[in-house]
């Protein structure tokens, strides 16, 4: 991880589940609940930040989760980005390539800002959207 972070929109939700830092998030089972993505149907909204892990909720308790919504920030890999490619989410919610099948819909969470292998942290613009695979 290098550099800093310039500019962000962040807005709190509750977790409705345990989310580790630096994922990609989607909406919950209610509104204002924050969960990690799993895959790239999932409908994508932002980051977890790299403050540190949010455990599962307690009963009716909720612990807030802060989600990077739009700007820059800091993302796990699950695979071998390239800058300039756009992230969607693993089944850990890690940035991997979105790279849909032909006619095939796939959420992306932004693009890459630095490339990065499996294991590794890349910076990302957070830009949420959506591509098809090309026939």
């Amino acid at each position: 991880m290098a550099g800093r972070i310039q500019s962000q929109d962040i807005v709190t939700r509750n977790a409705g589940a345990a989310i580790a830092k630096r994922r990609i998030l989607k909406f919950g089972s209610a509104d204002e609940l924050v969960i990690q993505a799993a895959a790239s149907t999932d409908l994508l909204i932002g980051v977890s930040d790299s403050a540190g892990d949010i455990p599962a909720p307690s009963g009716s308790e909720y612990y807030r989760a802060d989600v990077i919504r739009h700007g820059d920030a800091y993302v796990d890999c699950g695979g071998t980005v390239t800058r300039g490619q756009y992230v969607t989410a693993d089944s850990n919610g890690k940035a991997v390539v979105a790279a849909p099948a032909a006619g095939v819909n796939a959420y992306y969470v932004g693009q890459a800002t630095q490339s990065g292998v499996s294991g590794g942290v890349i910076s990302i613009f957070v830009r949420p959207g959506v591509i098809q695979g090309a026939a």
